[in-house]
């Protein structure tokens, strides 16, 4: 690799309304800081956390590019392109630390392919975070992204997930769009097994964060939690 080549910075973004200093270590935040070039999940969020950031150039002489909806490998090289030329880019999810359930991995997989050295900074995940926090299995779990919407599709996948989860002994990691949070618990209190171990990770590290394991018996001897449109992550080991 050529050391004229700029890096690749993967920049974590706040969770919600958690501070900076609360969420990245002041190295990850002076790098993000004398930053200058961006390519983002979605520019609005990424201006309002480059501001919260305190970065010192004003939002509008910064270049920020987002991530196109359906990127191709020639869009994503482009993208890079000011990295080719020697200047440092910081890639920024919409939440959380970017390329893990989030479409900037593909980004990275193009930096990989032309060269560039990628840098992680430490920040918040809520994926980690929530396993961290849950007492379920941390050497053996999956993150599955988003279950089916529909009522039926959406049972049967908890099921396989819950049949996963006993022969591997493996936390189940999953998340749901907000405004479907309160069905996703609603399924899984009437689809799990009484003694599946079901943690409730919702709004982690912002002012509305709580983290609940149980098991689903005794989620069901009470009236369930109102999750509201929180971000929340859900985990299960059976």
């Amino acid at each position: 690799m050529s050391n004229a080549h700029g890096k690749l910075y993967l920049v974590p973004a706040s969770l919600g309304d958690s501070p900076w200093t609360a969420t990245l270590p002041q190295d990850a935040a002076a790098i993000a800081r004398a930053l200058s070039h961006f390519v983002v999940e979605n520019a609005k969020t990424a201006r309002a956390d480059l501001k919260r950031l305190e970065h010192p150039m004003p939002l509008r002489e910064l270049d920020i590019q987002p991530l196109p909806e359906t990127p191709t490998p020639t869009a994503l090289r482009a993208l890079l392109a000011p990295a080719l030329h020697g200047a440092h880019i910081g890639l920024m999810s919409e939440a959380g630390v970017p390329a893990v359930a989030d479409p900037g991995a593909l980004l990275v997989e193009v930096a990989h392919d032309l060269g560039l050295q990628v840098v992680p900074l430490v920040g918040p995940s809520s994926l980690l975070l929530s396993l961290m926090a849950s007492g379920l299995n941390g050497q053996q779990f999956a993150f599955h992204g988003y279950l089916p919407v529909h009522d039926n599709e959406r049972a049967a996948a908890i099921k396989s997930l819950e049949a996963e989860s006993i022969q591997k002994s493996q936390t189940q990691l999953f998340i749901e769009t907000p405004y479907r949070n309160q069905r996703m618990l609603e399924s899984l209190a009437a689809t799990c097994r009484p003694n599946t171990r079901l943690c409730i990770a919702r709004g982690v590290t912002t002012a509305d964060e709580w983290i609940q394991t149980r098991s689903v018996a005794n989620w069901k001897k009470q009236a369930l939690p109102e999750l509201g449109k929180v971000p929340t992550v859900f985990l299960l080991l059976a």
